[in-house]
């Protein structure tokens, strides 16, 4: 018997990449940064004062919202600070899709955005990408009837972006609010916060995990109009931003400049994979984000097994139209040349 509601009871929940223990393996399964953060992390963490924790941390995260404000060249008023960029989209449902309303997501993509969808009693409506895995031309009438759309630019897991011409024709034509969620952003070669100006039923996420290397931190920003922001703020928690978090992520948004040099490293390390994993045989698919979506010239399930035992974890999605593919996170240049020592030996055995 469960005690919970019938809908969180048949539904299984998200499932993370895996974090493993005991033995040591190469993580390139969930996106982490290679790189440390900004050594201006590192420095507030060793002098920040321990004695203020006995106090409650500032509601509104107002310093990680007017550095982010500053960087981003948008008003603070614009910024919505959660525990991560998870923690936002939880509150986008709450705040825009009423149980059994309509909530669109595109599909393949973050498997997180389904299982919201769940947990809030919404009804869910995928809208396929194109066979090139694009956002198709008539999004906004296949979303018909959704009040919130989610889309992953870059997407996740397939790492492509898509036009932003055809995302400014979604938020023109769809009816509710439309959510660019770019965890990848920086690693891509443009990005869509110039859409906040353009249409006011636009939100941008970002996070700190990937690209300012603090995926342990959990700090992610919505960007959006101030009525749409001041909308959420009533459903975020009082205080979902903790008090060192606040401190940290702080210094690191004022140092981005030490991000794009780590982004720049990987960047490069990105195309290099990319053109390794050609000469081997793989499909790749066009990437603007941290990892690689490959077609290895094996079963994809075989190859994801045989790289884990070999000590490298990788991601493998046994779902529809993407279980030929395995994604590959950008480590560093030392476990990438590692990584495609034991790509070449899997793919040329038995030749």
């Amino acid at each position: 018997m469960s005690y919970a509601r019938p809908t969180i009871a048949r539904i299984a929940g998200y499932t993370p990449g895996e974090q493993p223990k005991g033995r040591r393996l190469i993580k390139l399964n969930t996106n982490e940064n290679p790189y440390p953060p900004s050594p201006m992390v590192a420095d507030a963490l060793q002098h920040f004062p321990a004695e203020r924790l006995k106090l409650y941390p500032v509601p509104g995260a107002d310093s990680v919202r007017e550095a982010a404000a500053e960087l981003f060249g948008i008003d603070s008023r614009q910024i919505l600070c959660g525990n991560g960029s998870d923690d936002l989209l939880t509150i986008a449902l709450r705040t825009f899709v009423d149980q059994g309303g309509g909530f669109a997501y595109t599909e393949p993509s973050y498997s997180l955005y389904p299982v919201l969808a769940d947990i809030q009693g919404a009804r869910k409506i995928p809208v396929a990408l194109d066979e090139n895995f694009m956002l198709p031309e008539n999004a906004a009438e296949l979303a018909a009837g959704a009040a919130l759309f989610i889309m992953a630019r870059p997407n996740a897991p397939t790492g492509n972006s898509f036009p932003k011409a055809r995302v400014a024709k979604l938020c023109r034509e769809f009816a509710g609010v439309v959510w660019v969620d770019e965890a990848y952003a920086d690693f891509a070669n443009d990005n869509c916060l110039d859409l906040l100006g353009q249409f006011p039923n636009v939100v941008v996420s970002r996070t700190l995990s990937k690209s300012y290397s603090l995926a342990g931190l959990r700090l992610g920003l919505a960007c959006a109009a101030p009525e749409l922001i001041a909308e959420m703020d009533k459903v975020r928690d009082s205080y979902n931003i903790d008090m060192l978090t606040q401190a940290l992520a702080t210094a690191a948004i004022k140092d981005s400049a030490a991000m794009r040099e780590n982004v720049r490293r990987i960047r490069a390390s990105r195309e290099k994979l990319c053109g390794e994993m050609l000469a081997m045989g793989c499909d790749v698919l066009p990437s603007e984000a941290n990892f690689i979506f490959a077609k290895p010239p094996r079963p994809a399930a075989e190859v994801f097994q045989a790289l884990r035992e070999r000590g490298f974890l990788v991601r493998y999605f046994n779902l529809p139209r993407i279980s030929d593919y395995i994604r590959i996170t950008i480590g560093s240049e030392e476990d990438m040349a590692a990584f495609c020592a034991v790509c070449r030996e899997l793919f040329t055995a038995g030749k």
